[in-house]
């Protein structure tokens, strides 16, 4: 019945594409046709083993690969691993923008879906997380897009999902519009691990949006090994290159 019903409002209130304007055909899929997001393609080539800033030489790693890009020999950041399969750009851009200042949660199932184009790339992990969010900025957003994601995730895989461990301890301004010094600086120790004992010697995989510097999840990384996880990666949606 729920599904008889849900096709009959698509057919009565028909939604168009964002992207491209065309009736949005599958119900399945908020806001945009299937060709539209079928363009959506993750990065294709060689990246960076540890942050996954996508290498410009397609034969970067073939001699050594574990070769990490100079950003990360200069200043090893203190996550393990961080995957972001795809570009912040086009279509992708759109759907997170909608999802996330829009409020148009329908897109949590479909992206995190997205996220998981890489999970044979992700280690061995026992604990899903989301990058927390200001209380003050959660009560003006009203939900967190890290948490909805890190949620369909963790079922996904089958793992526990832990949304109180980590805590957002310092209201900081937007990273829009900083540079990547500014970005560090701004979160510098805006983190901190509430309950410790509950994280030791566990596997954490930390779940956000959109990866900029990585400066936000470095500074997560920093606050879960200090309280003695024992690995940190990152998986995000989209990345800005």
């Amino acid at each position: 019945m729920p599904d008889i019903l849900d096709t009959i409002l698509h057919w009565v209130f028909p939604v168009d594409c964002a992207a491209c304007g065309h009736p949005a055909a599958d119900r399945r899929l908020p806001f945009f046709c299937r060709a539209c997001w079928e363009s959506i393609t993750p990065i294709e080539g060689p990246i960076c083993p540890q942050c996954g800033q996508p290498f410009d030489s397609p034969i970067a790693l073939a001699y050594s690969p574990g070769h990490r890009c100079r950003a990360c020999r200069e200043k090893p950041p203190r996550f393990d691993r961080a995957l972001s399969p795809y570009r912040y750009e086009g279509v992708l851009e759109q759907a997170i923008r909608l999802f996330k200042y829009r409020r148009k949660d329908t897109l949590a199932a479909p992206l995190a879906d997205l996220m998981l184009t890489w999970a044979d790339r992700l280690p061995p992990v026992d604990l899903v997380m989301p990058v927390p969010l200001h209380p003050s900025r959660l009560r003006a957003r009203e939900f967190n897009q890290s948490l909805l994601l890190a949620d369909r995730i963790a079922r996904r895989l089958g793992l526990p999902l832990s949304f109180e461990h980590l805590e957002r301890i310092r209201e900081t301004r937007p990273q829009t519009g900083l540079d990547r010094k500014d970005r560090a600086r701004n979160v510098r120790r805006a983190f901190a691990v509430r309950d410790p004992d509950g994280l030791k010697d566990i596997r954490v995989l930390l779940v956000d949006d959109v990866l900029t510097t990585g400066a936000t999840v470095n500074d997560c990384a920093r606050a879960l090994r200090h309280a003695g996880a024992a690995s940190v990666t990152v998986l995000t949606l989209a990345r800005r290159i």
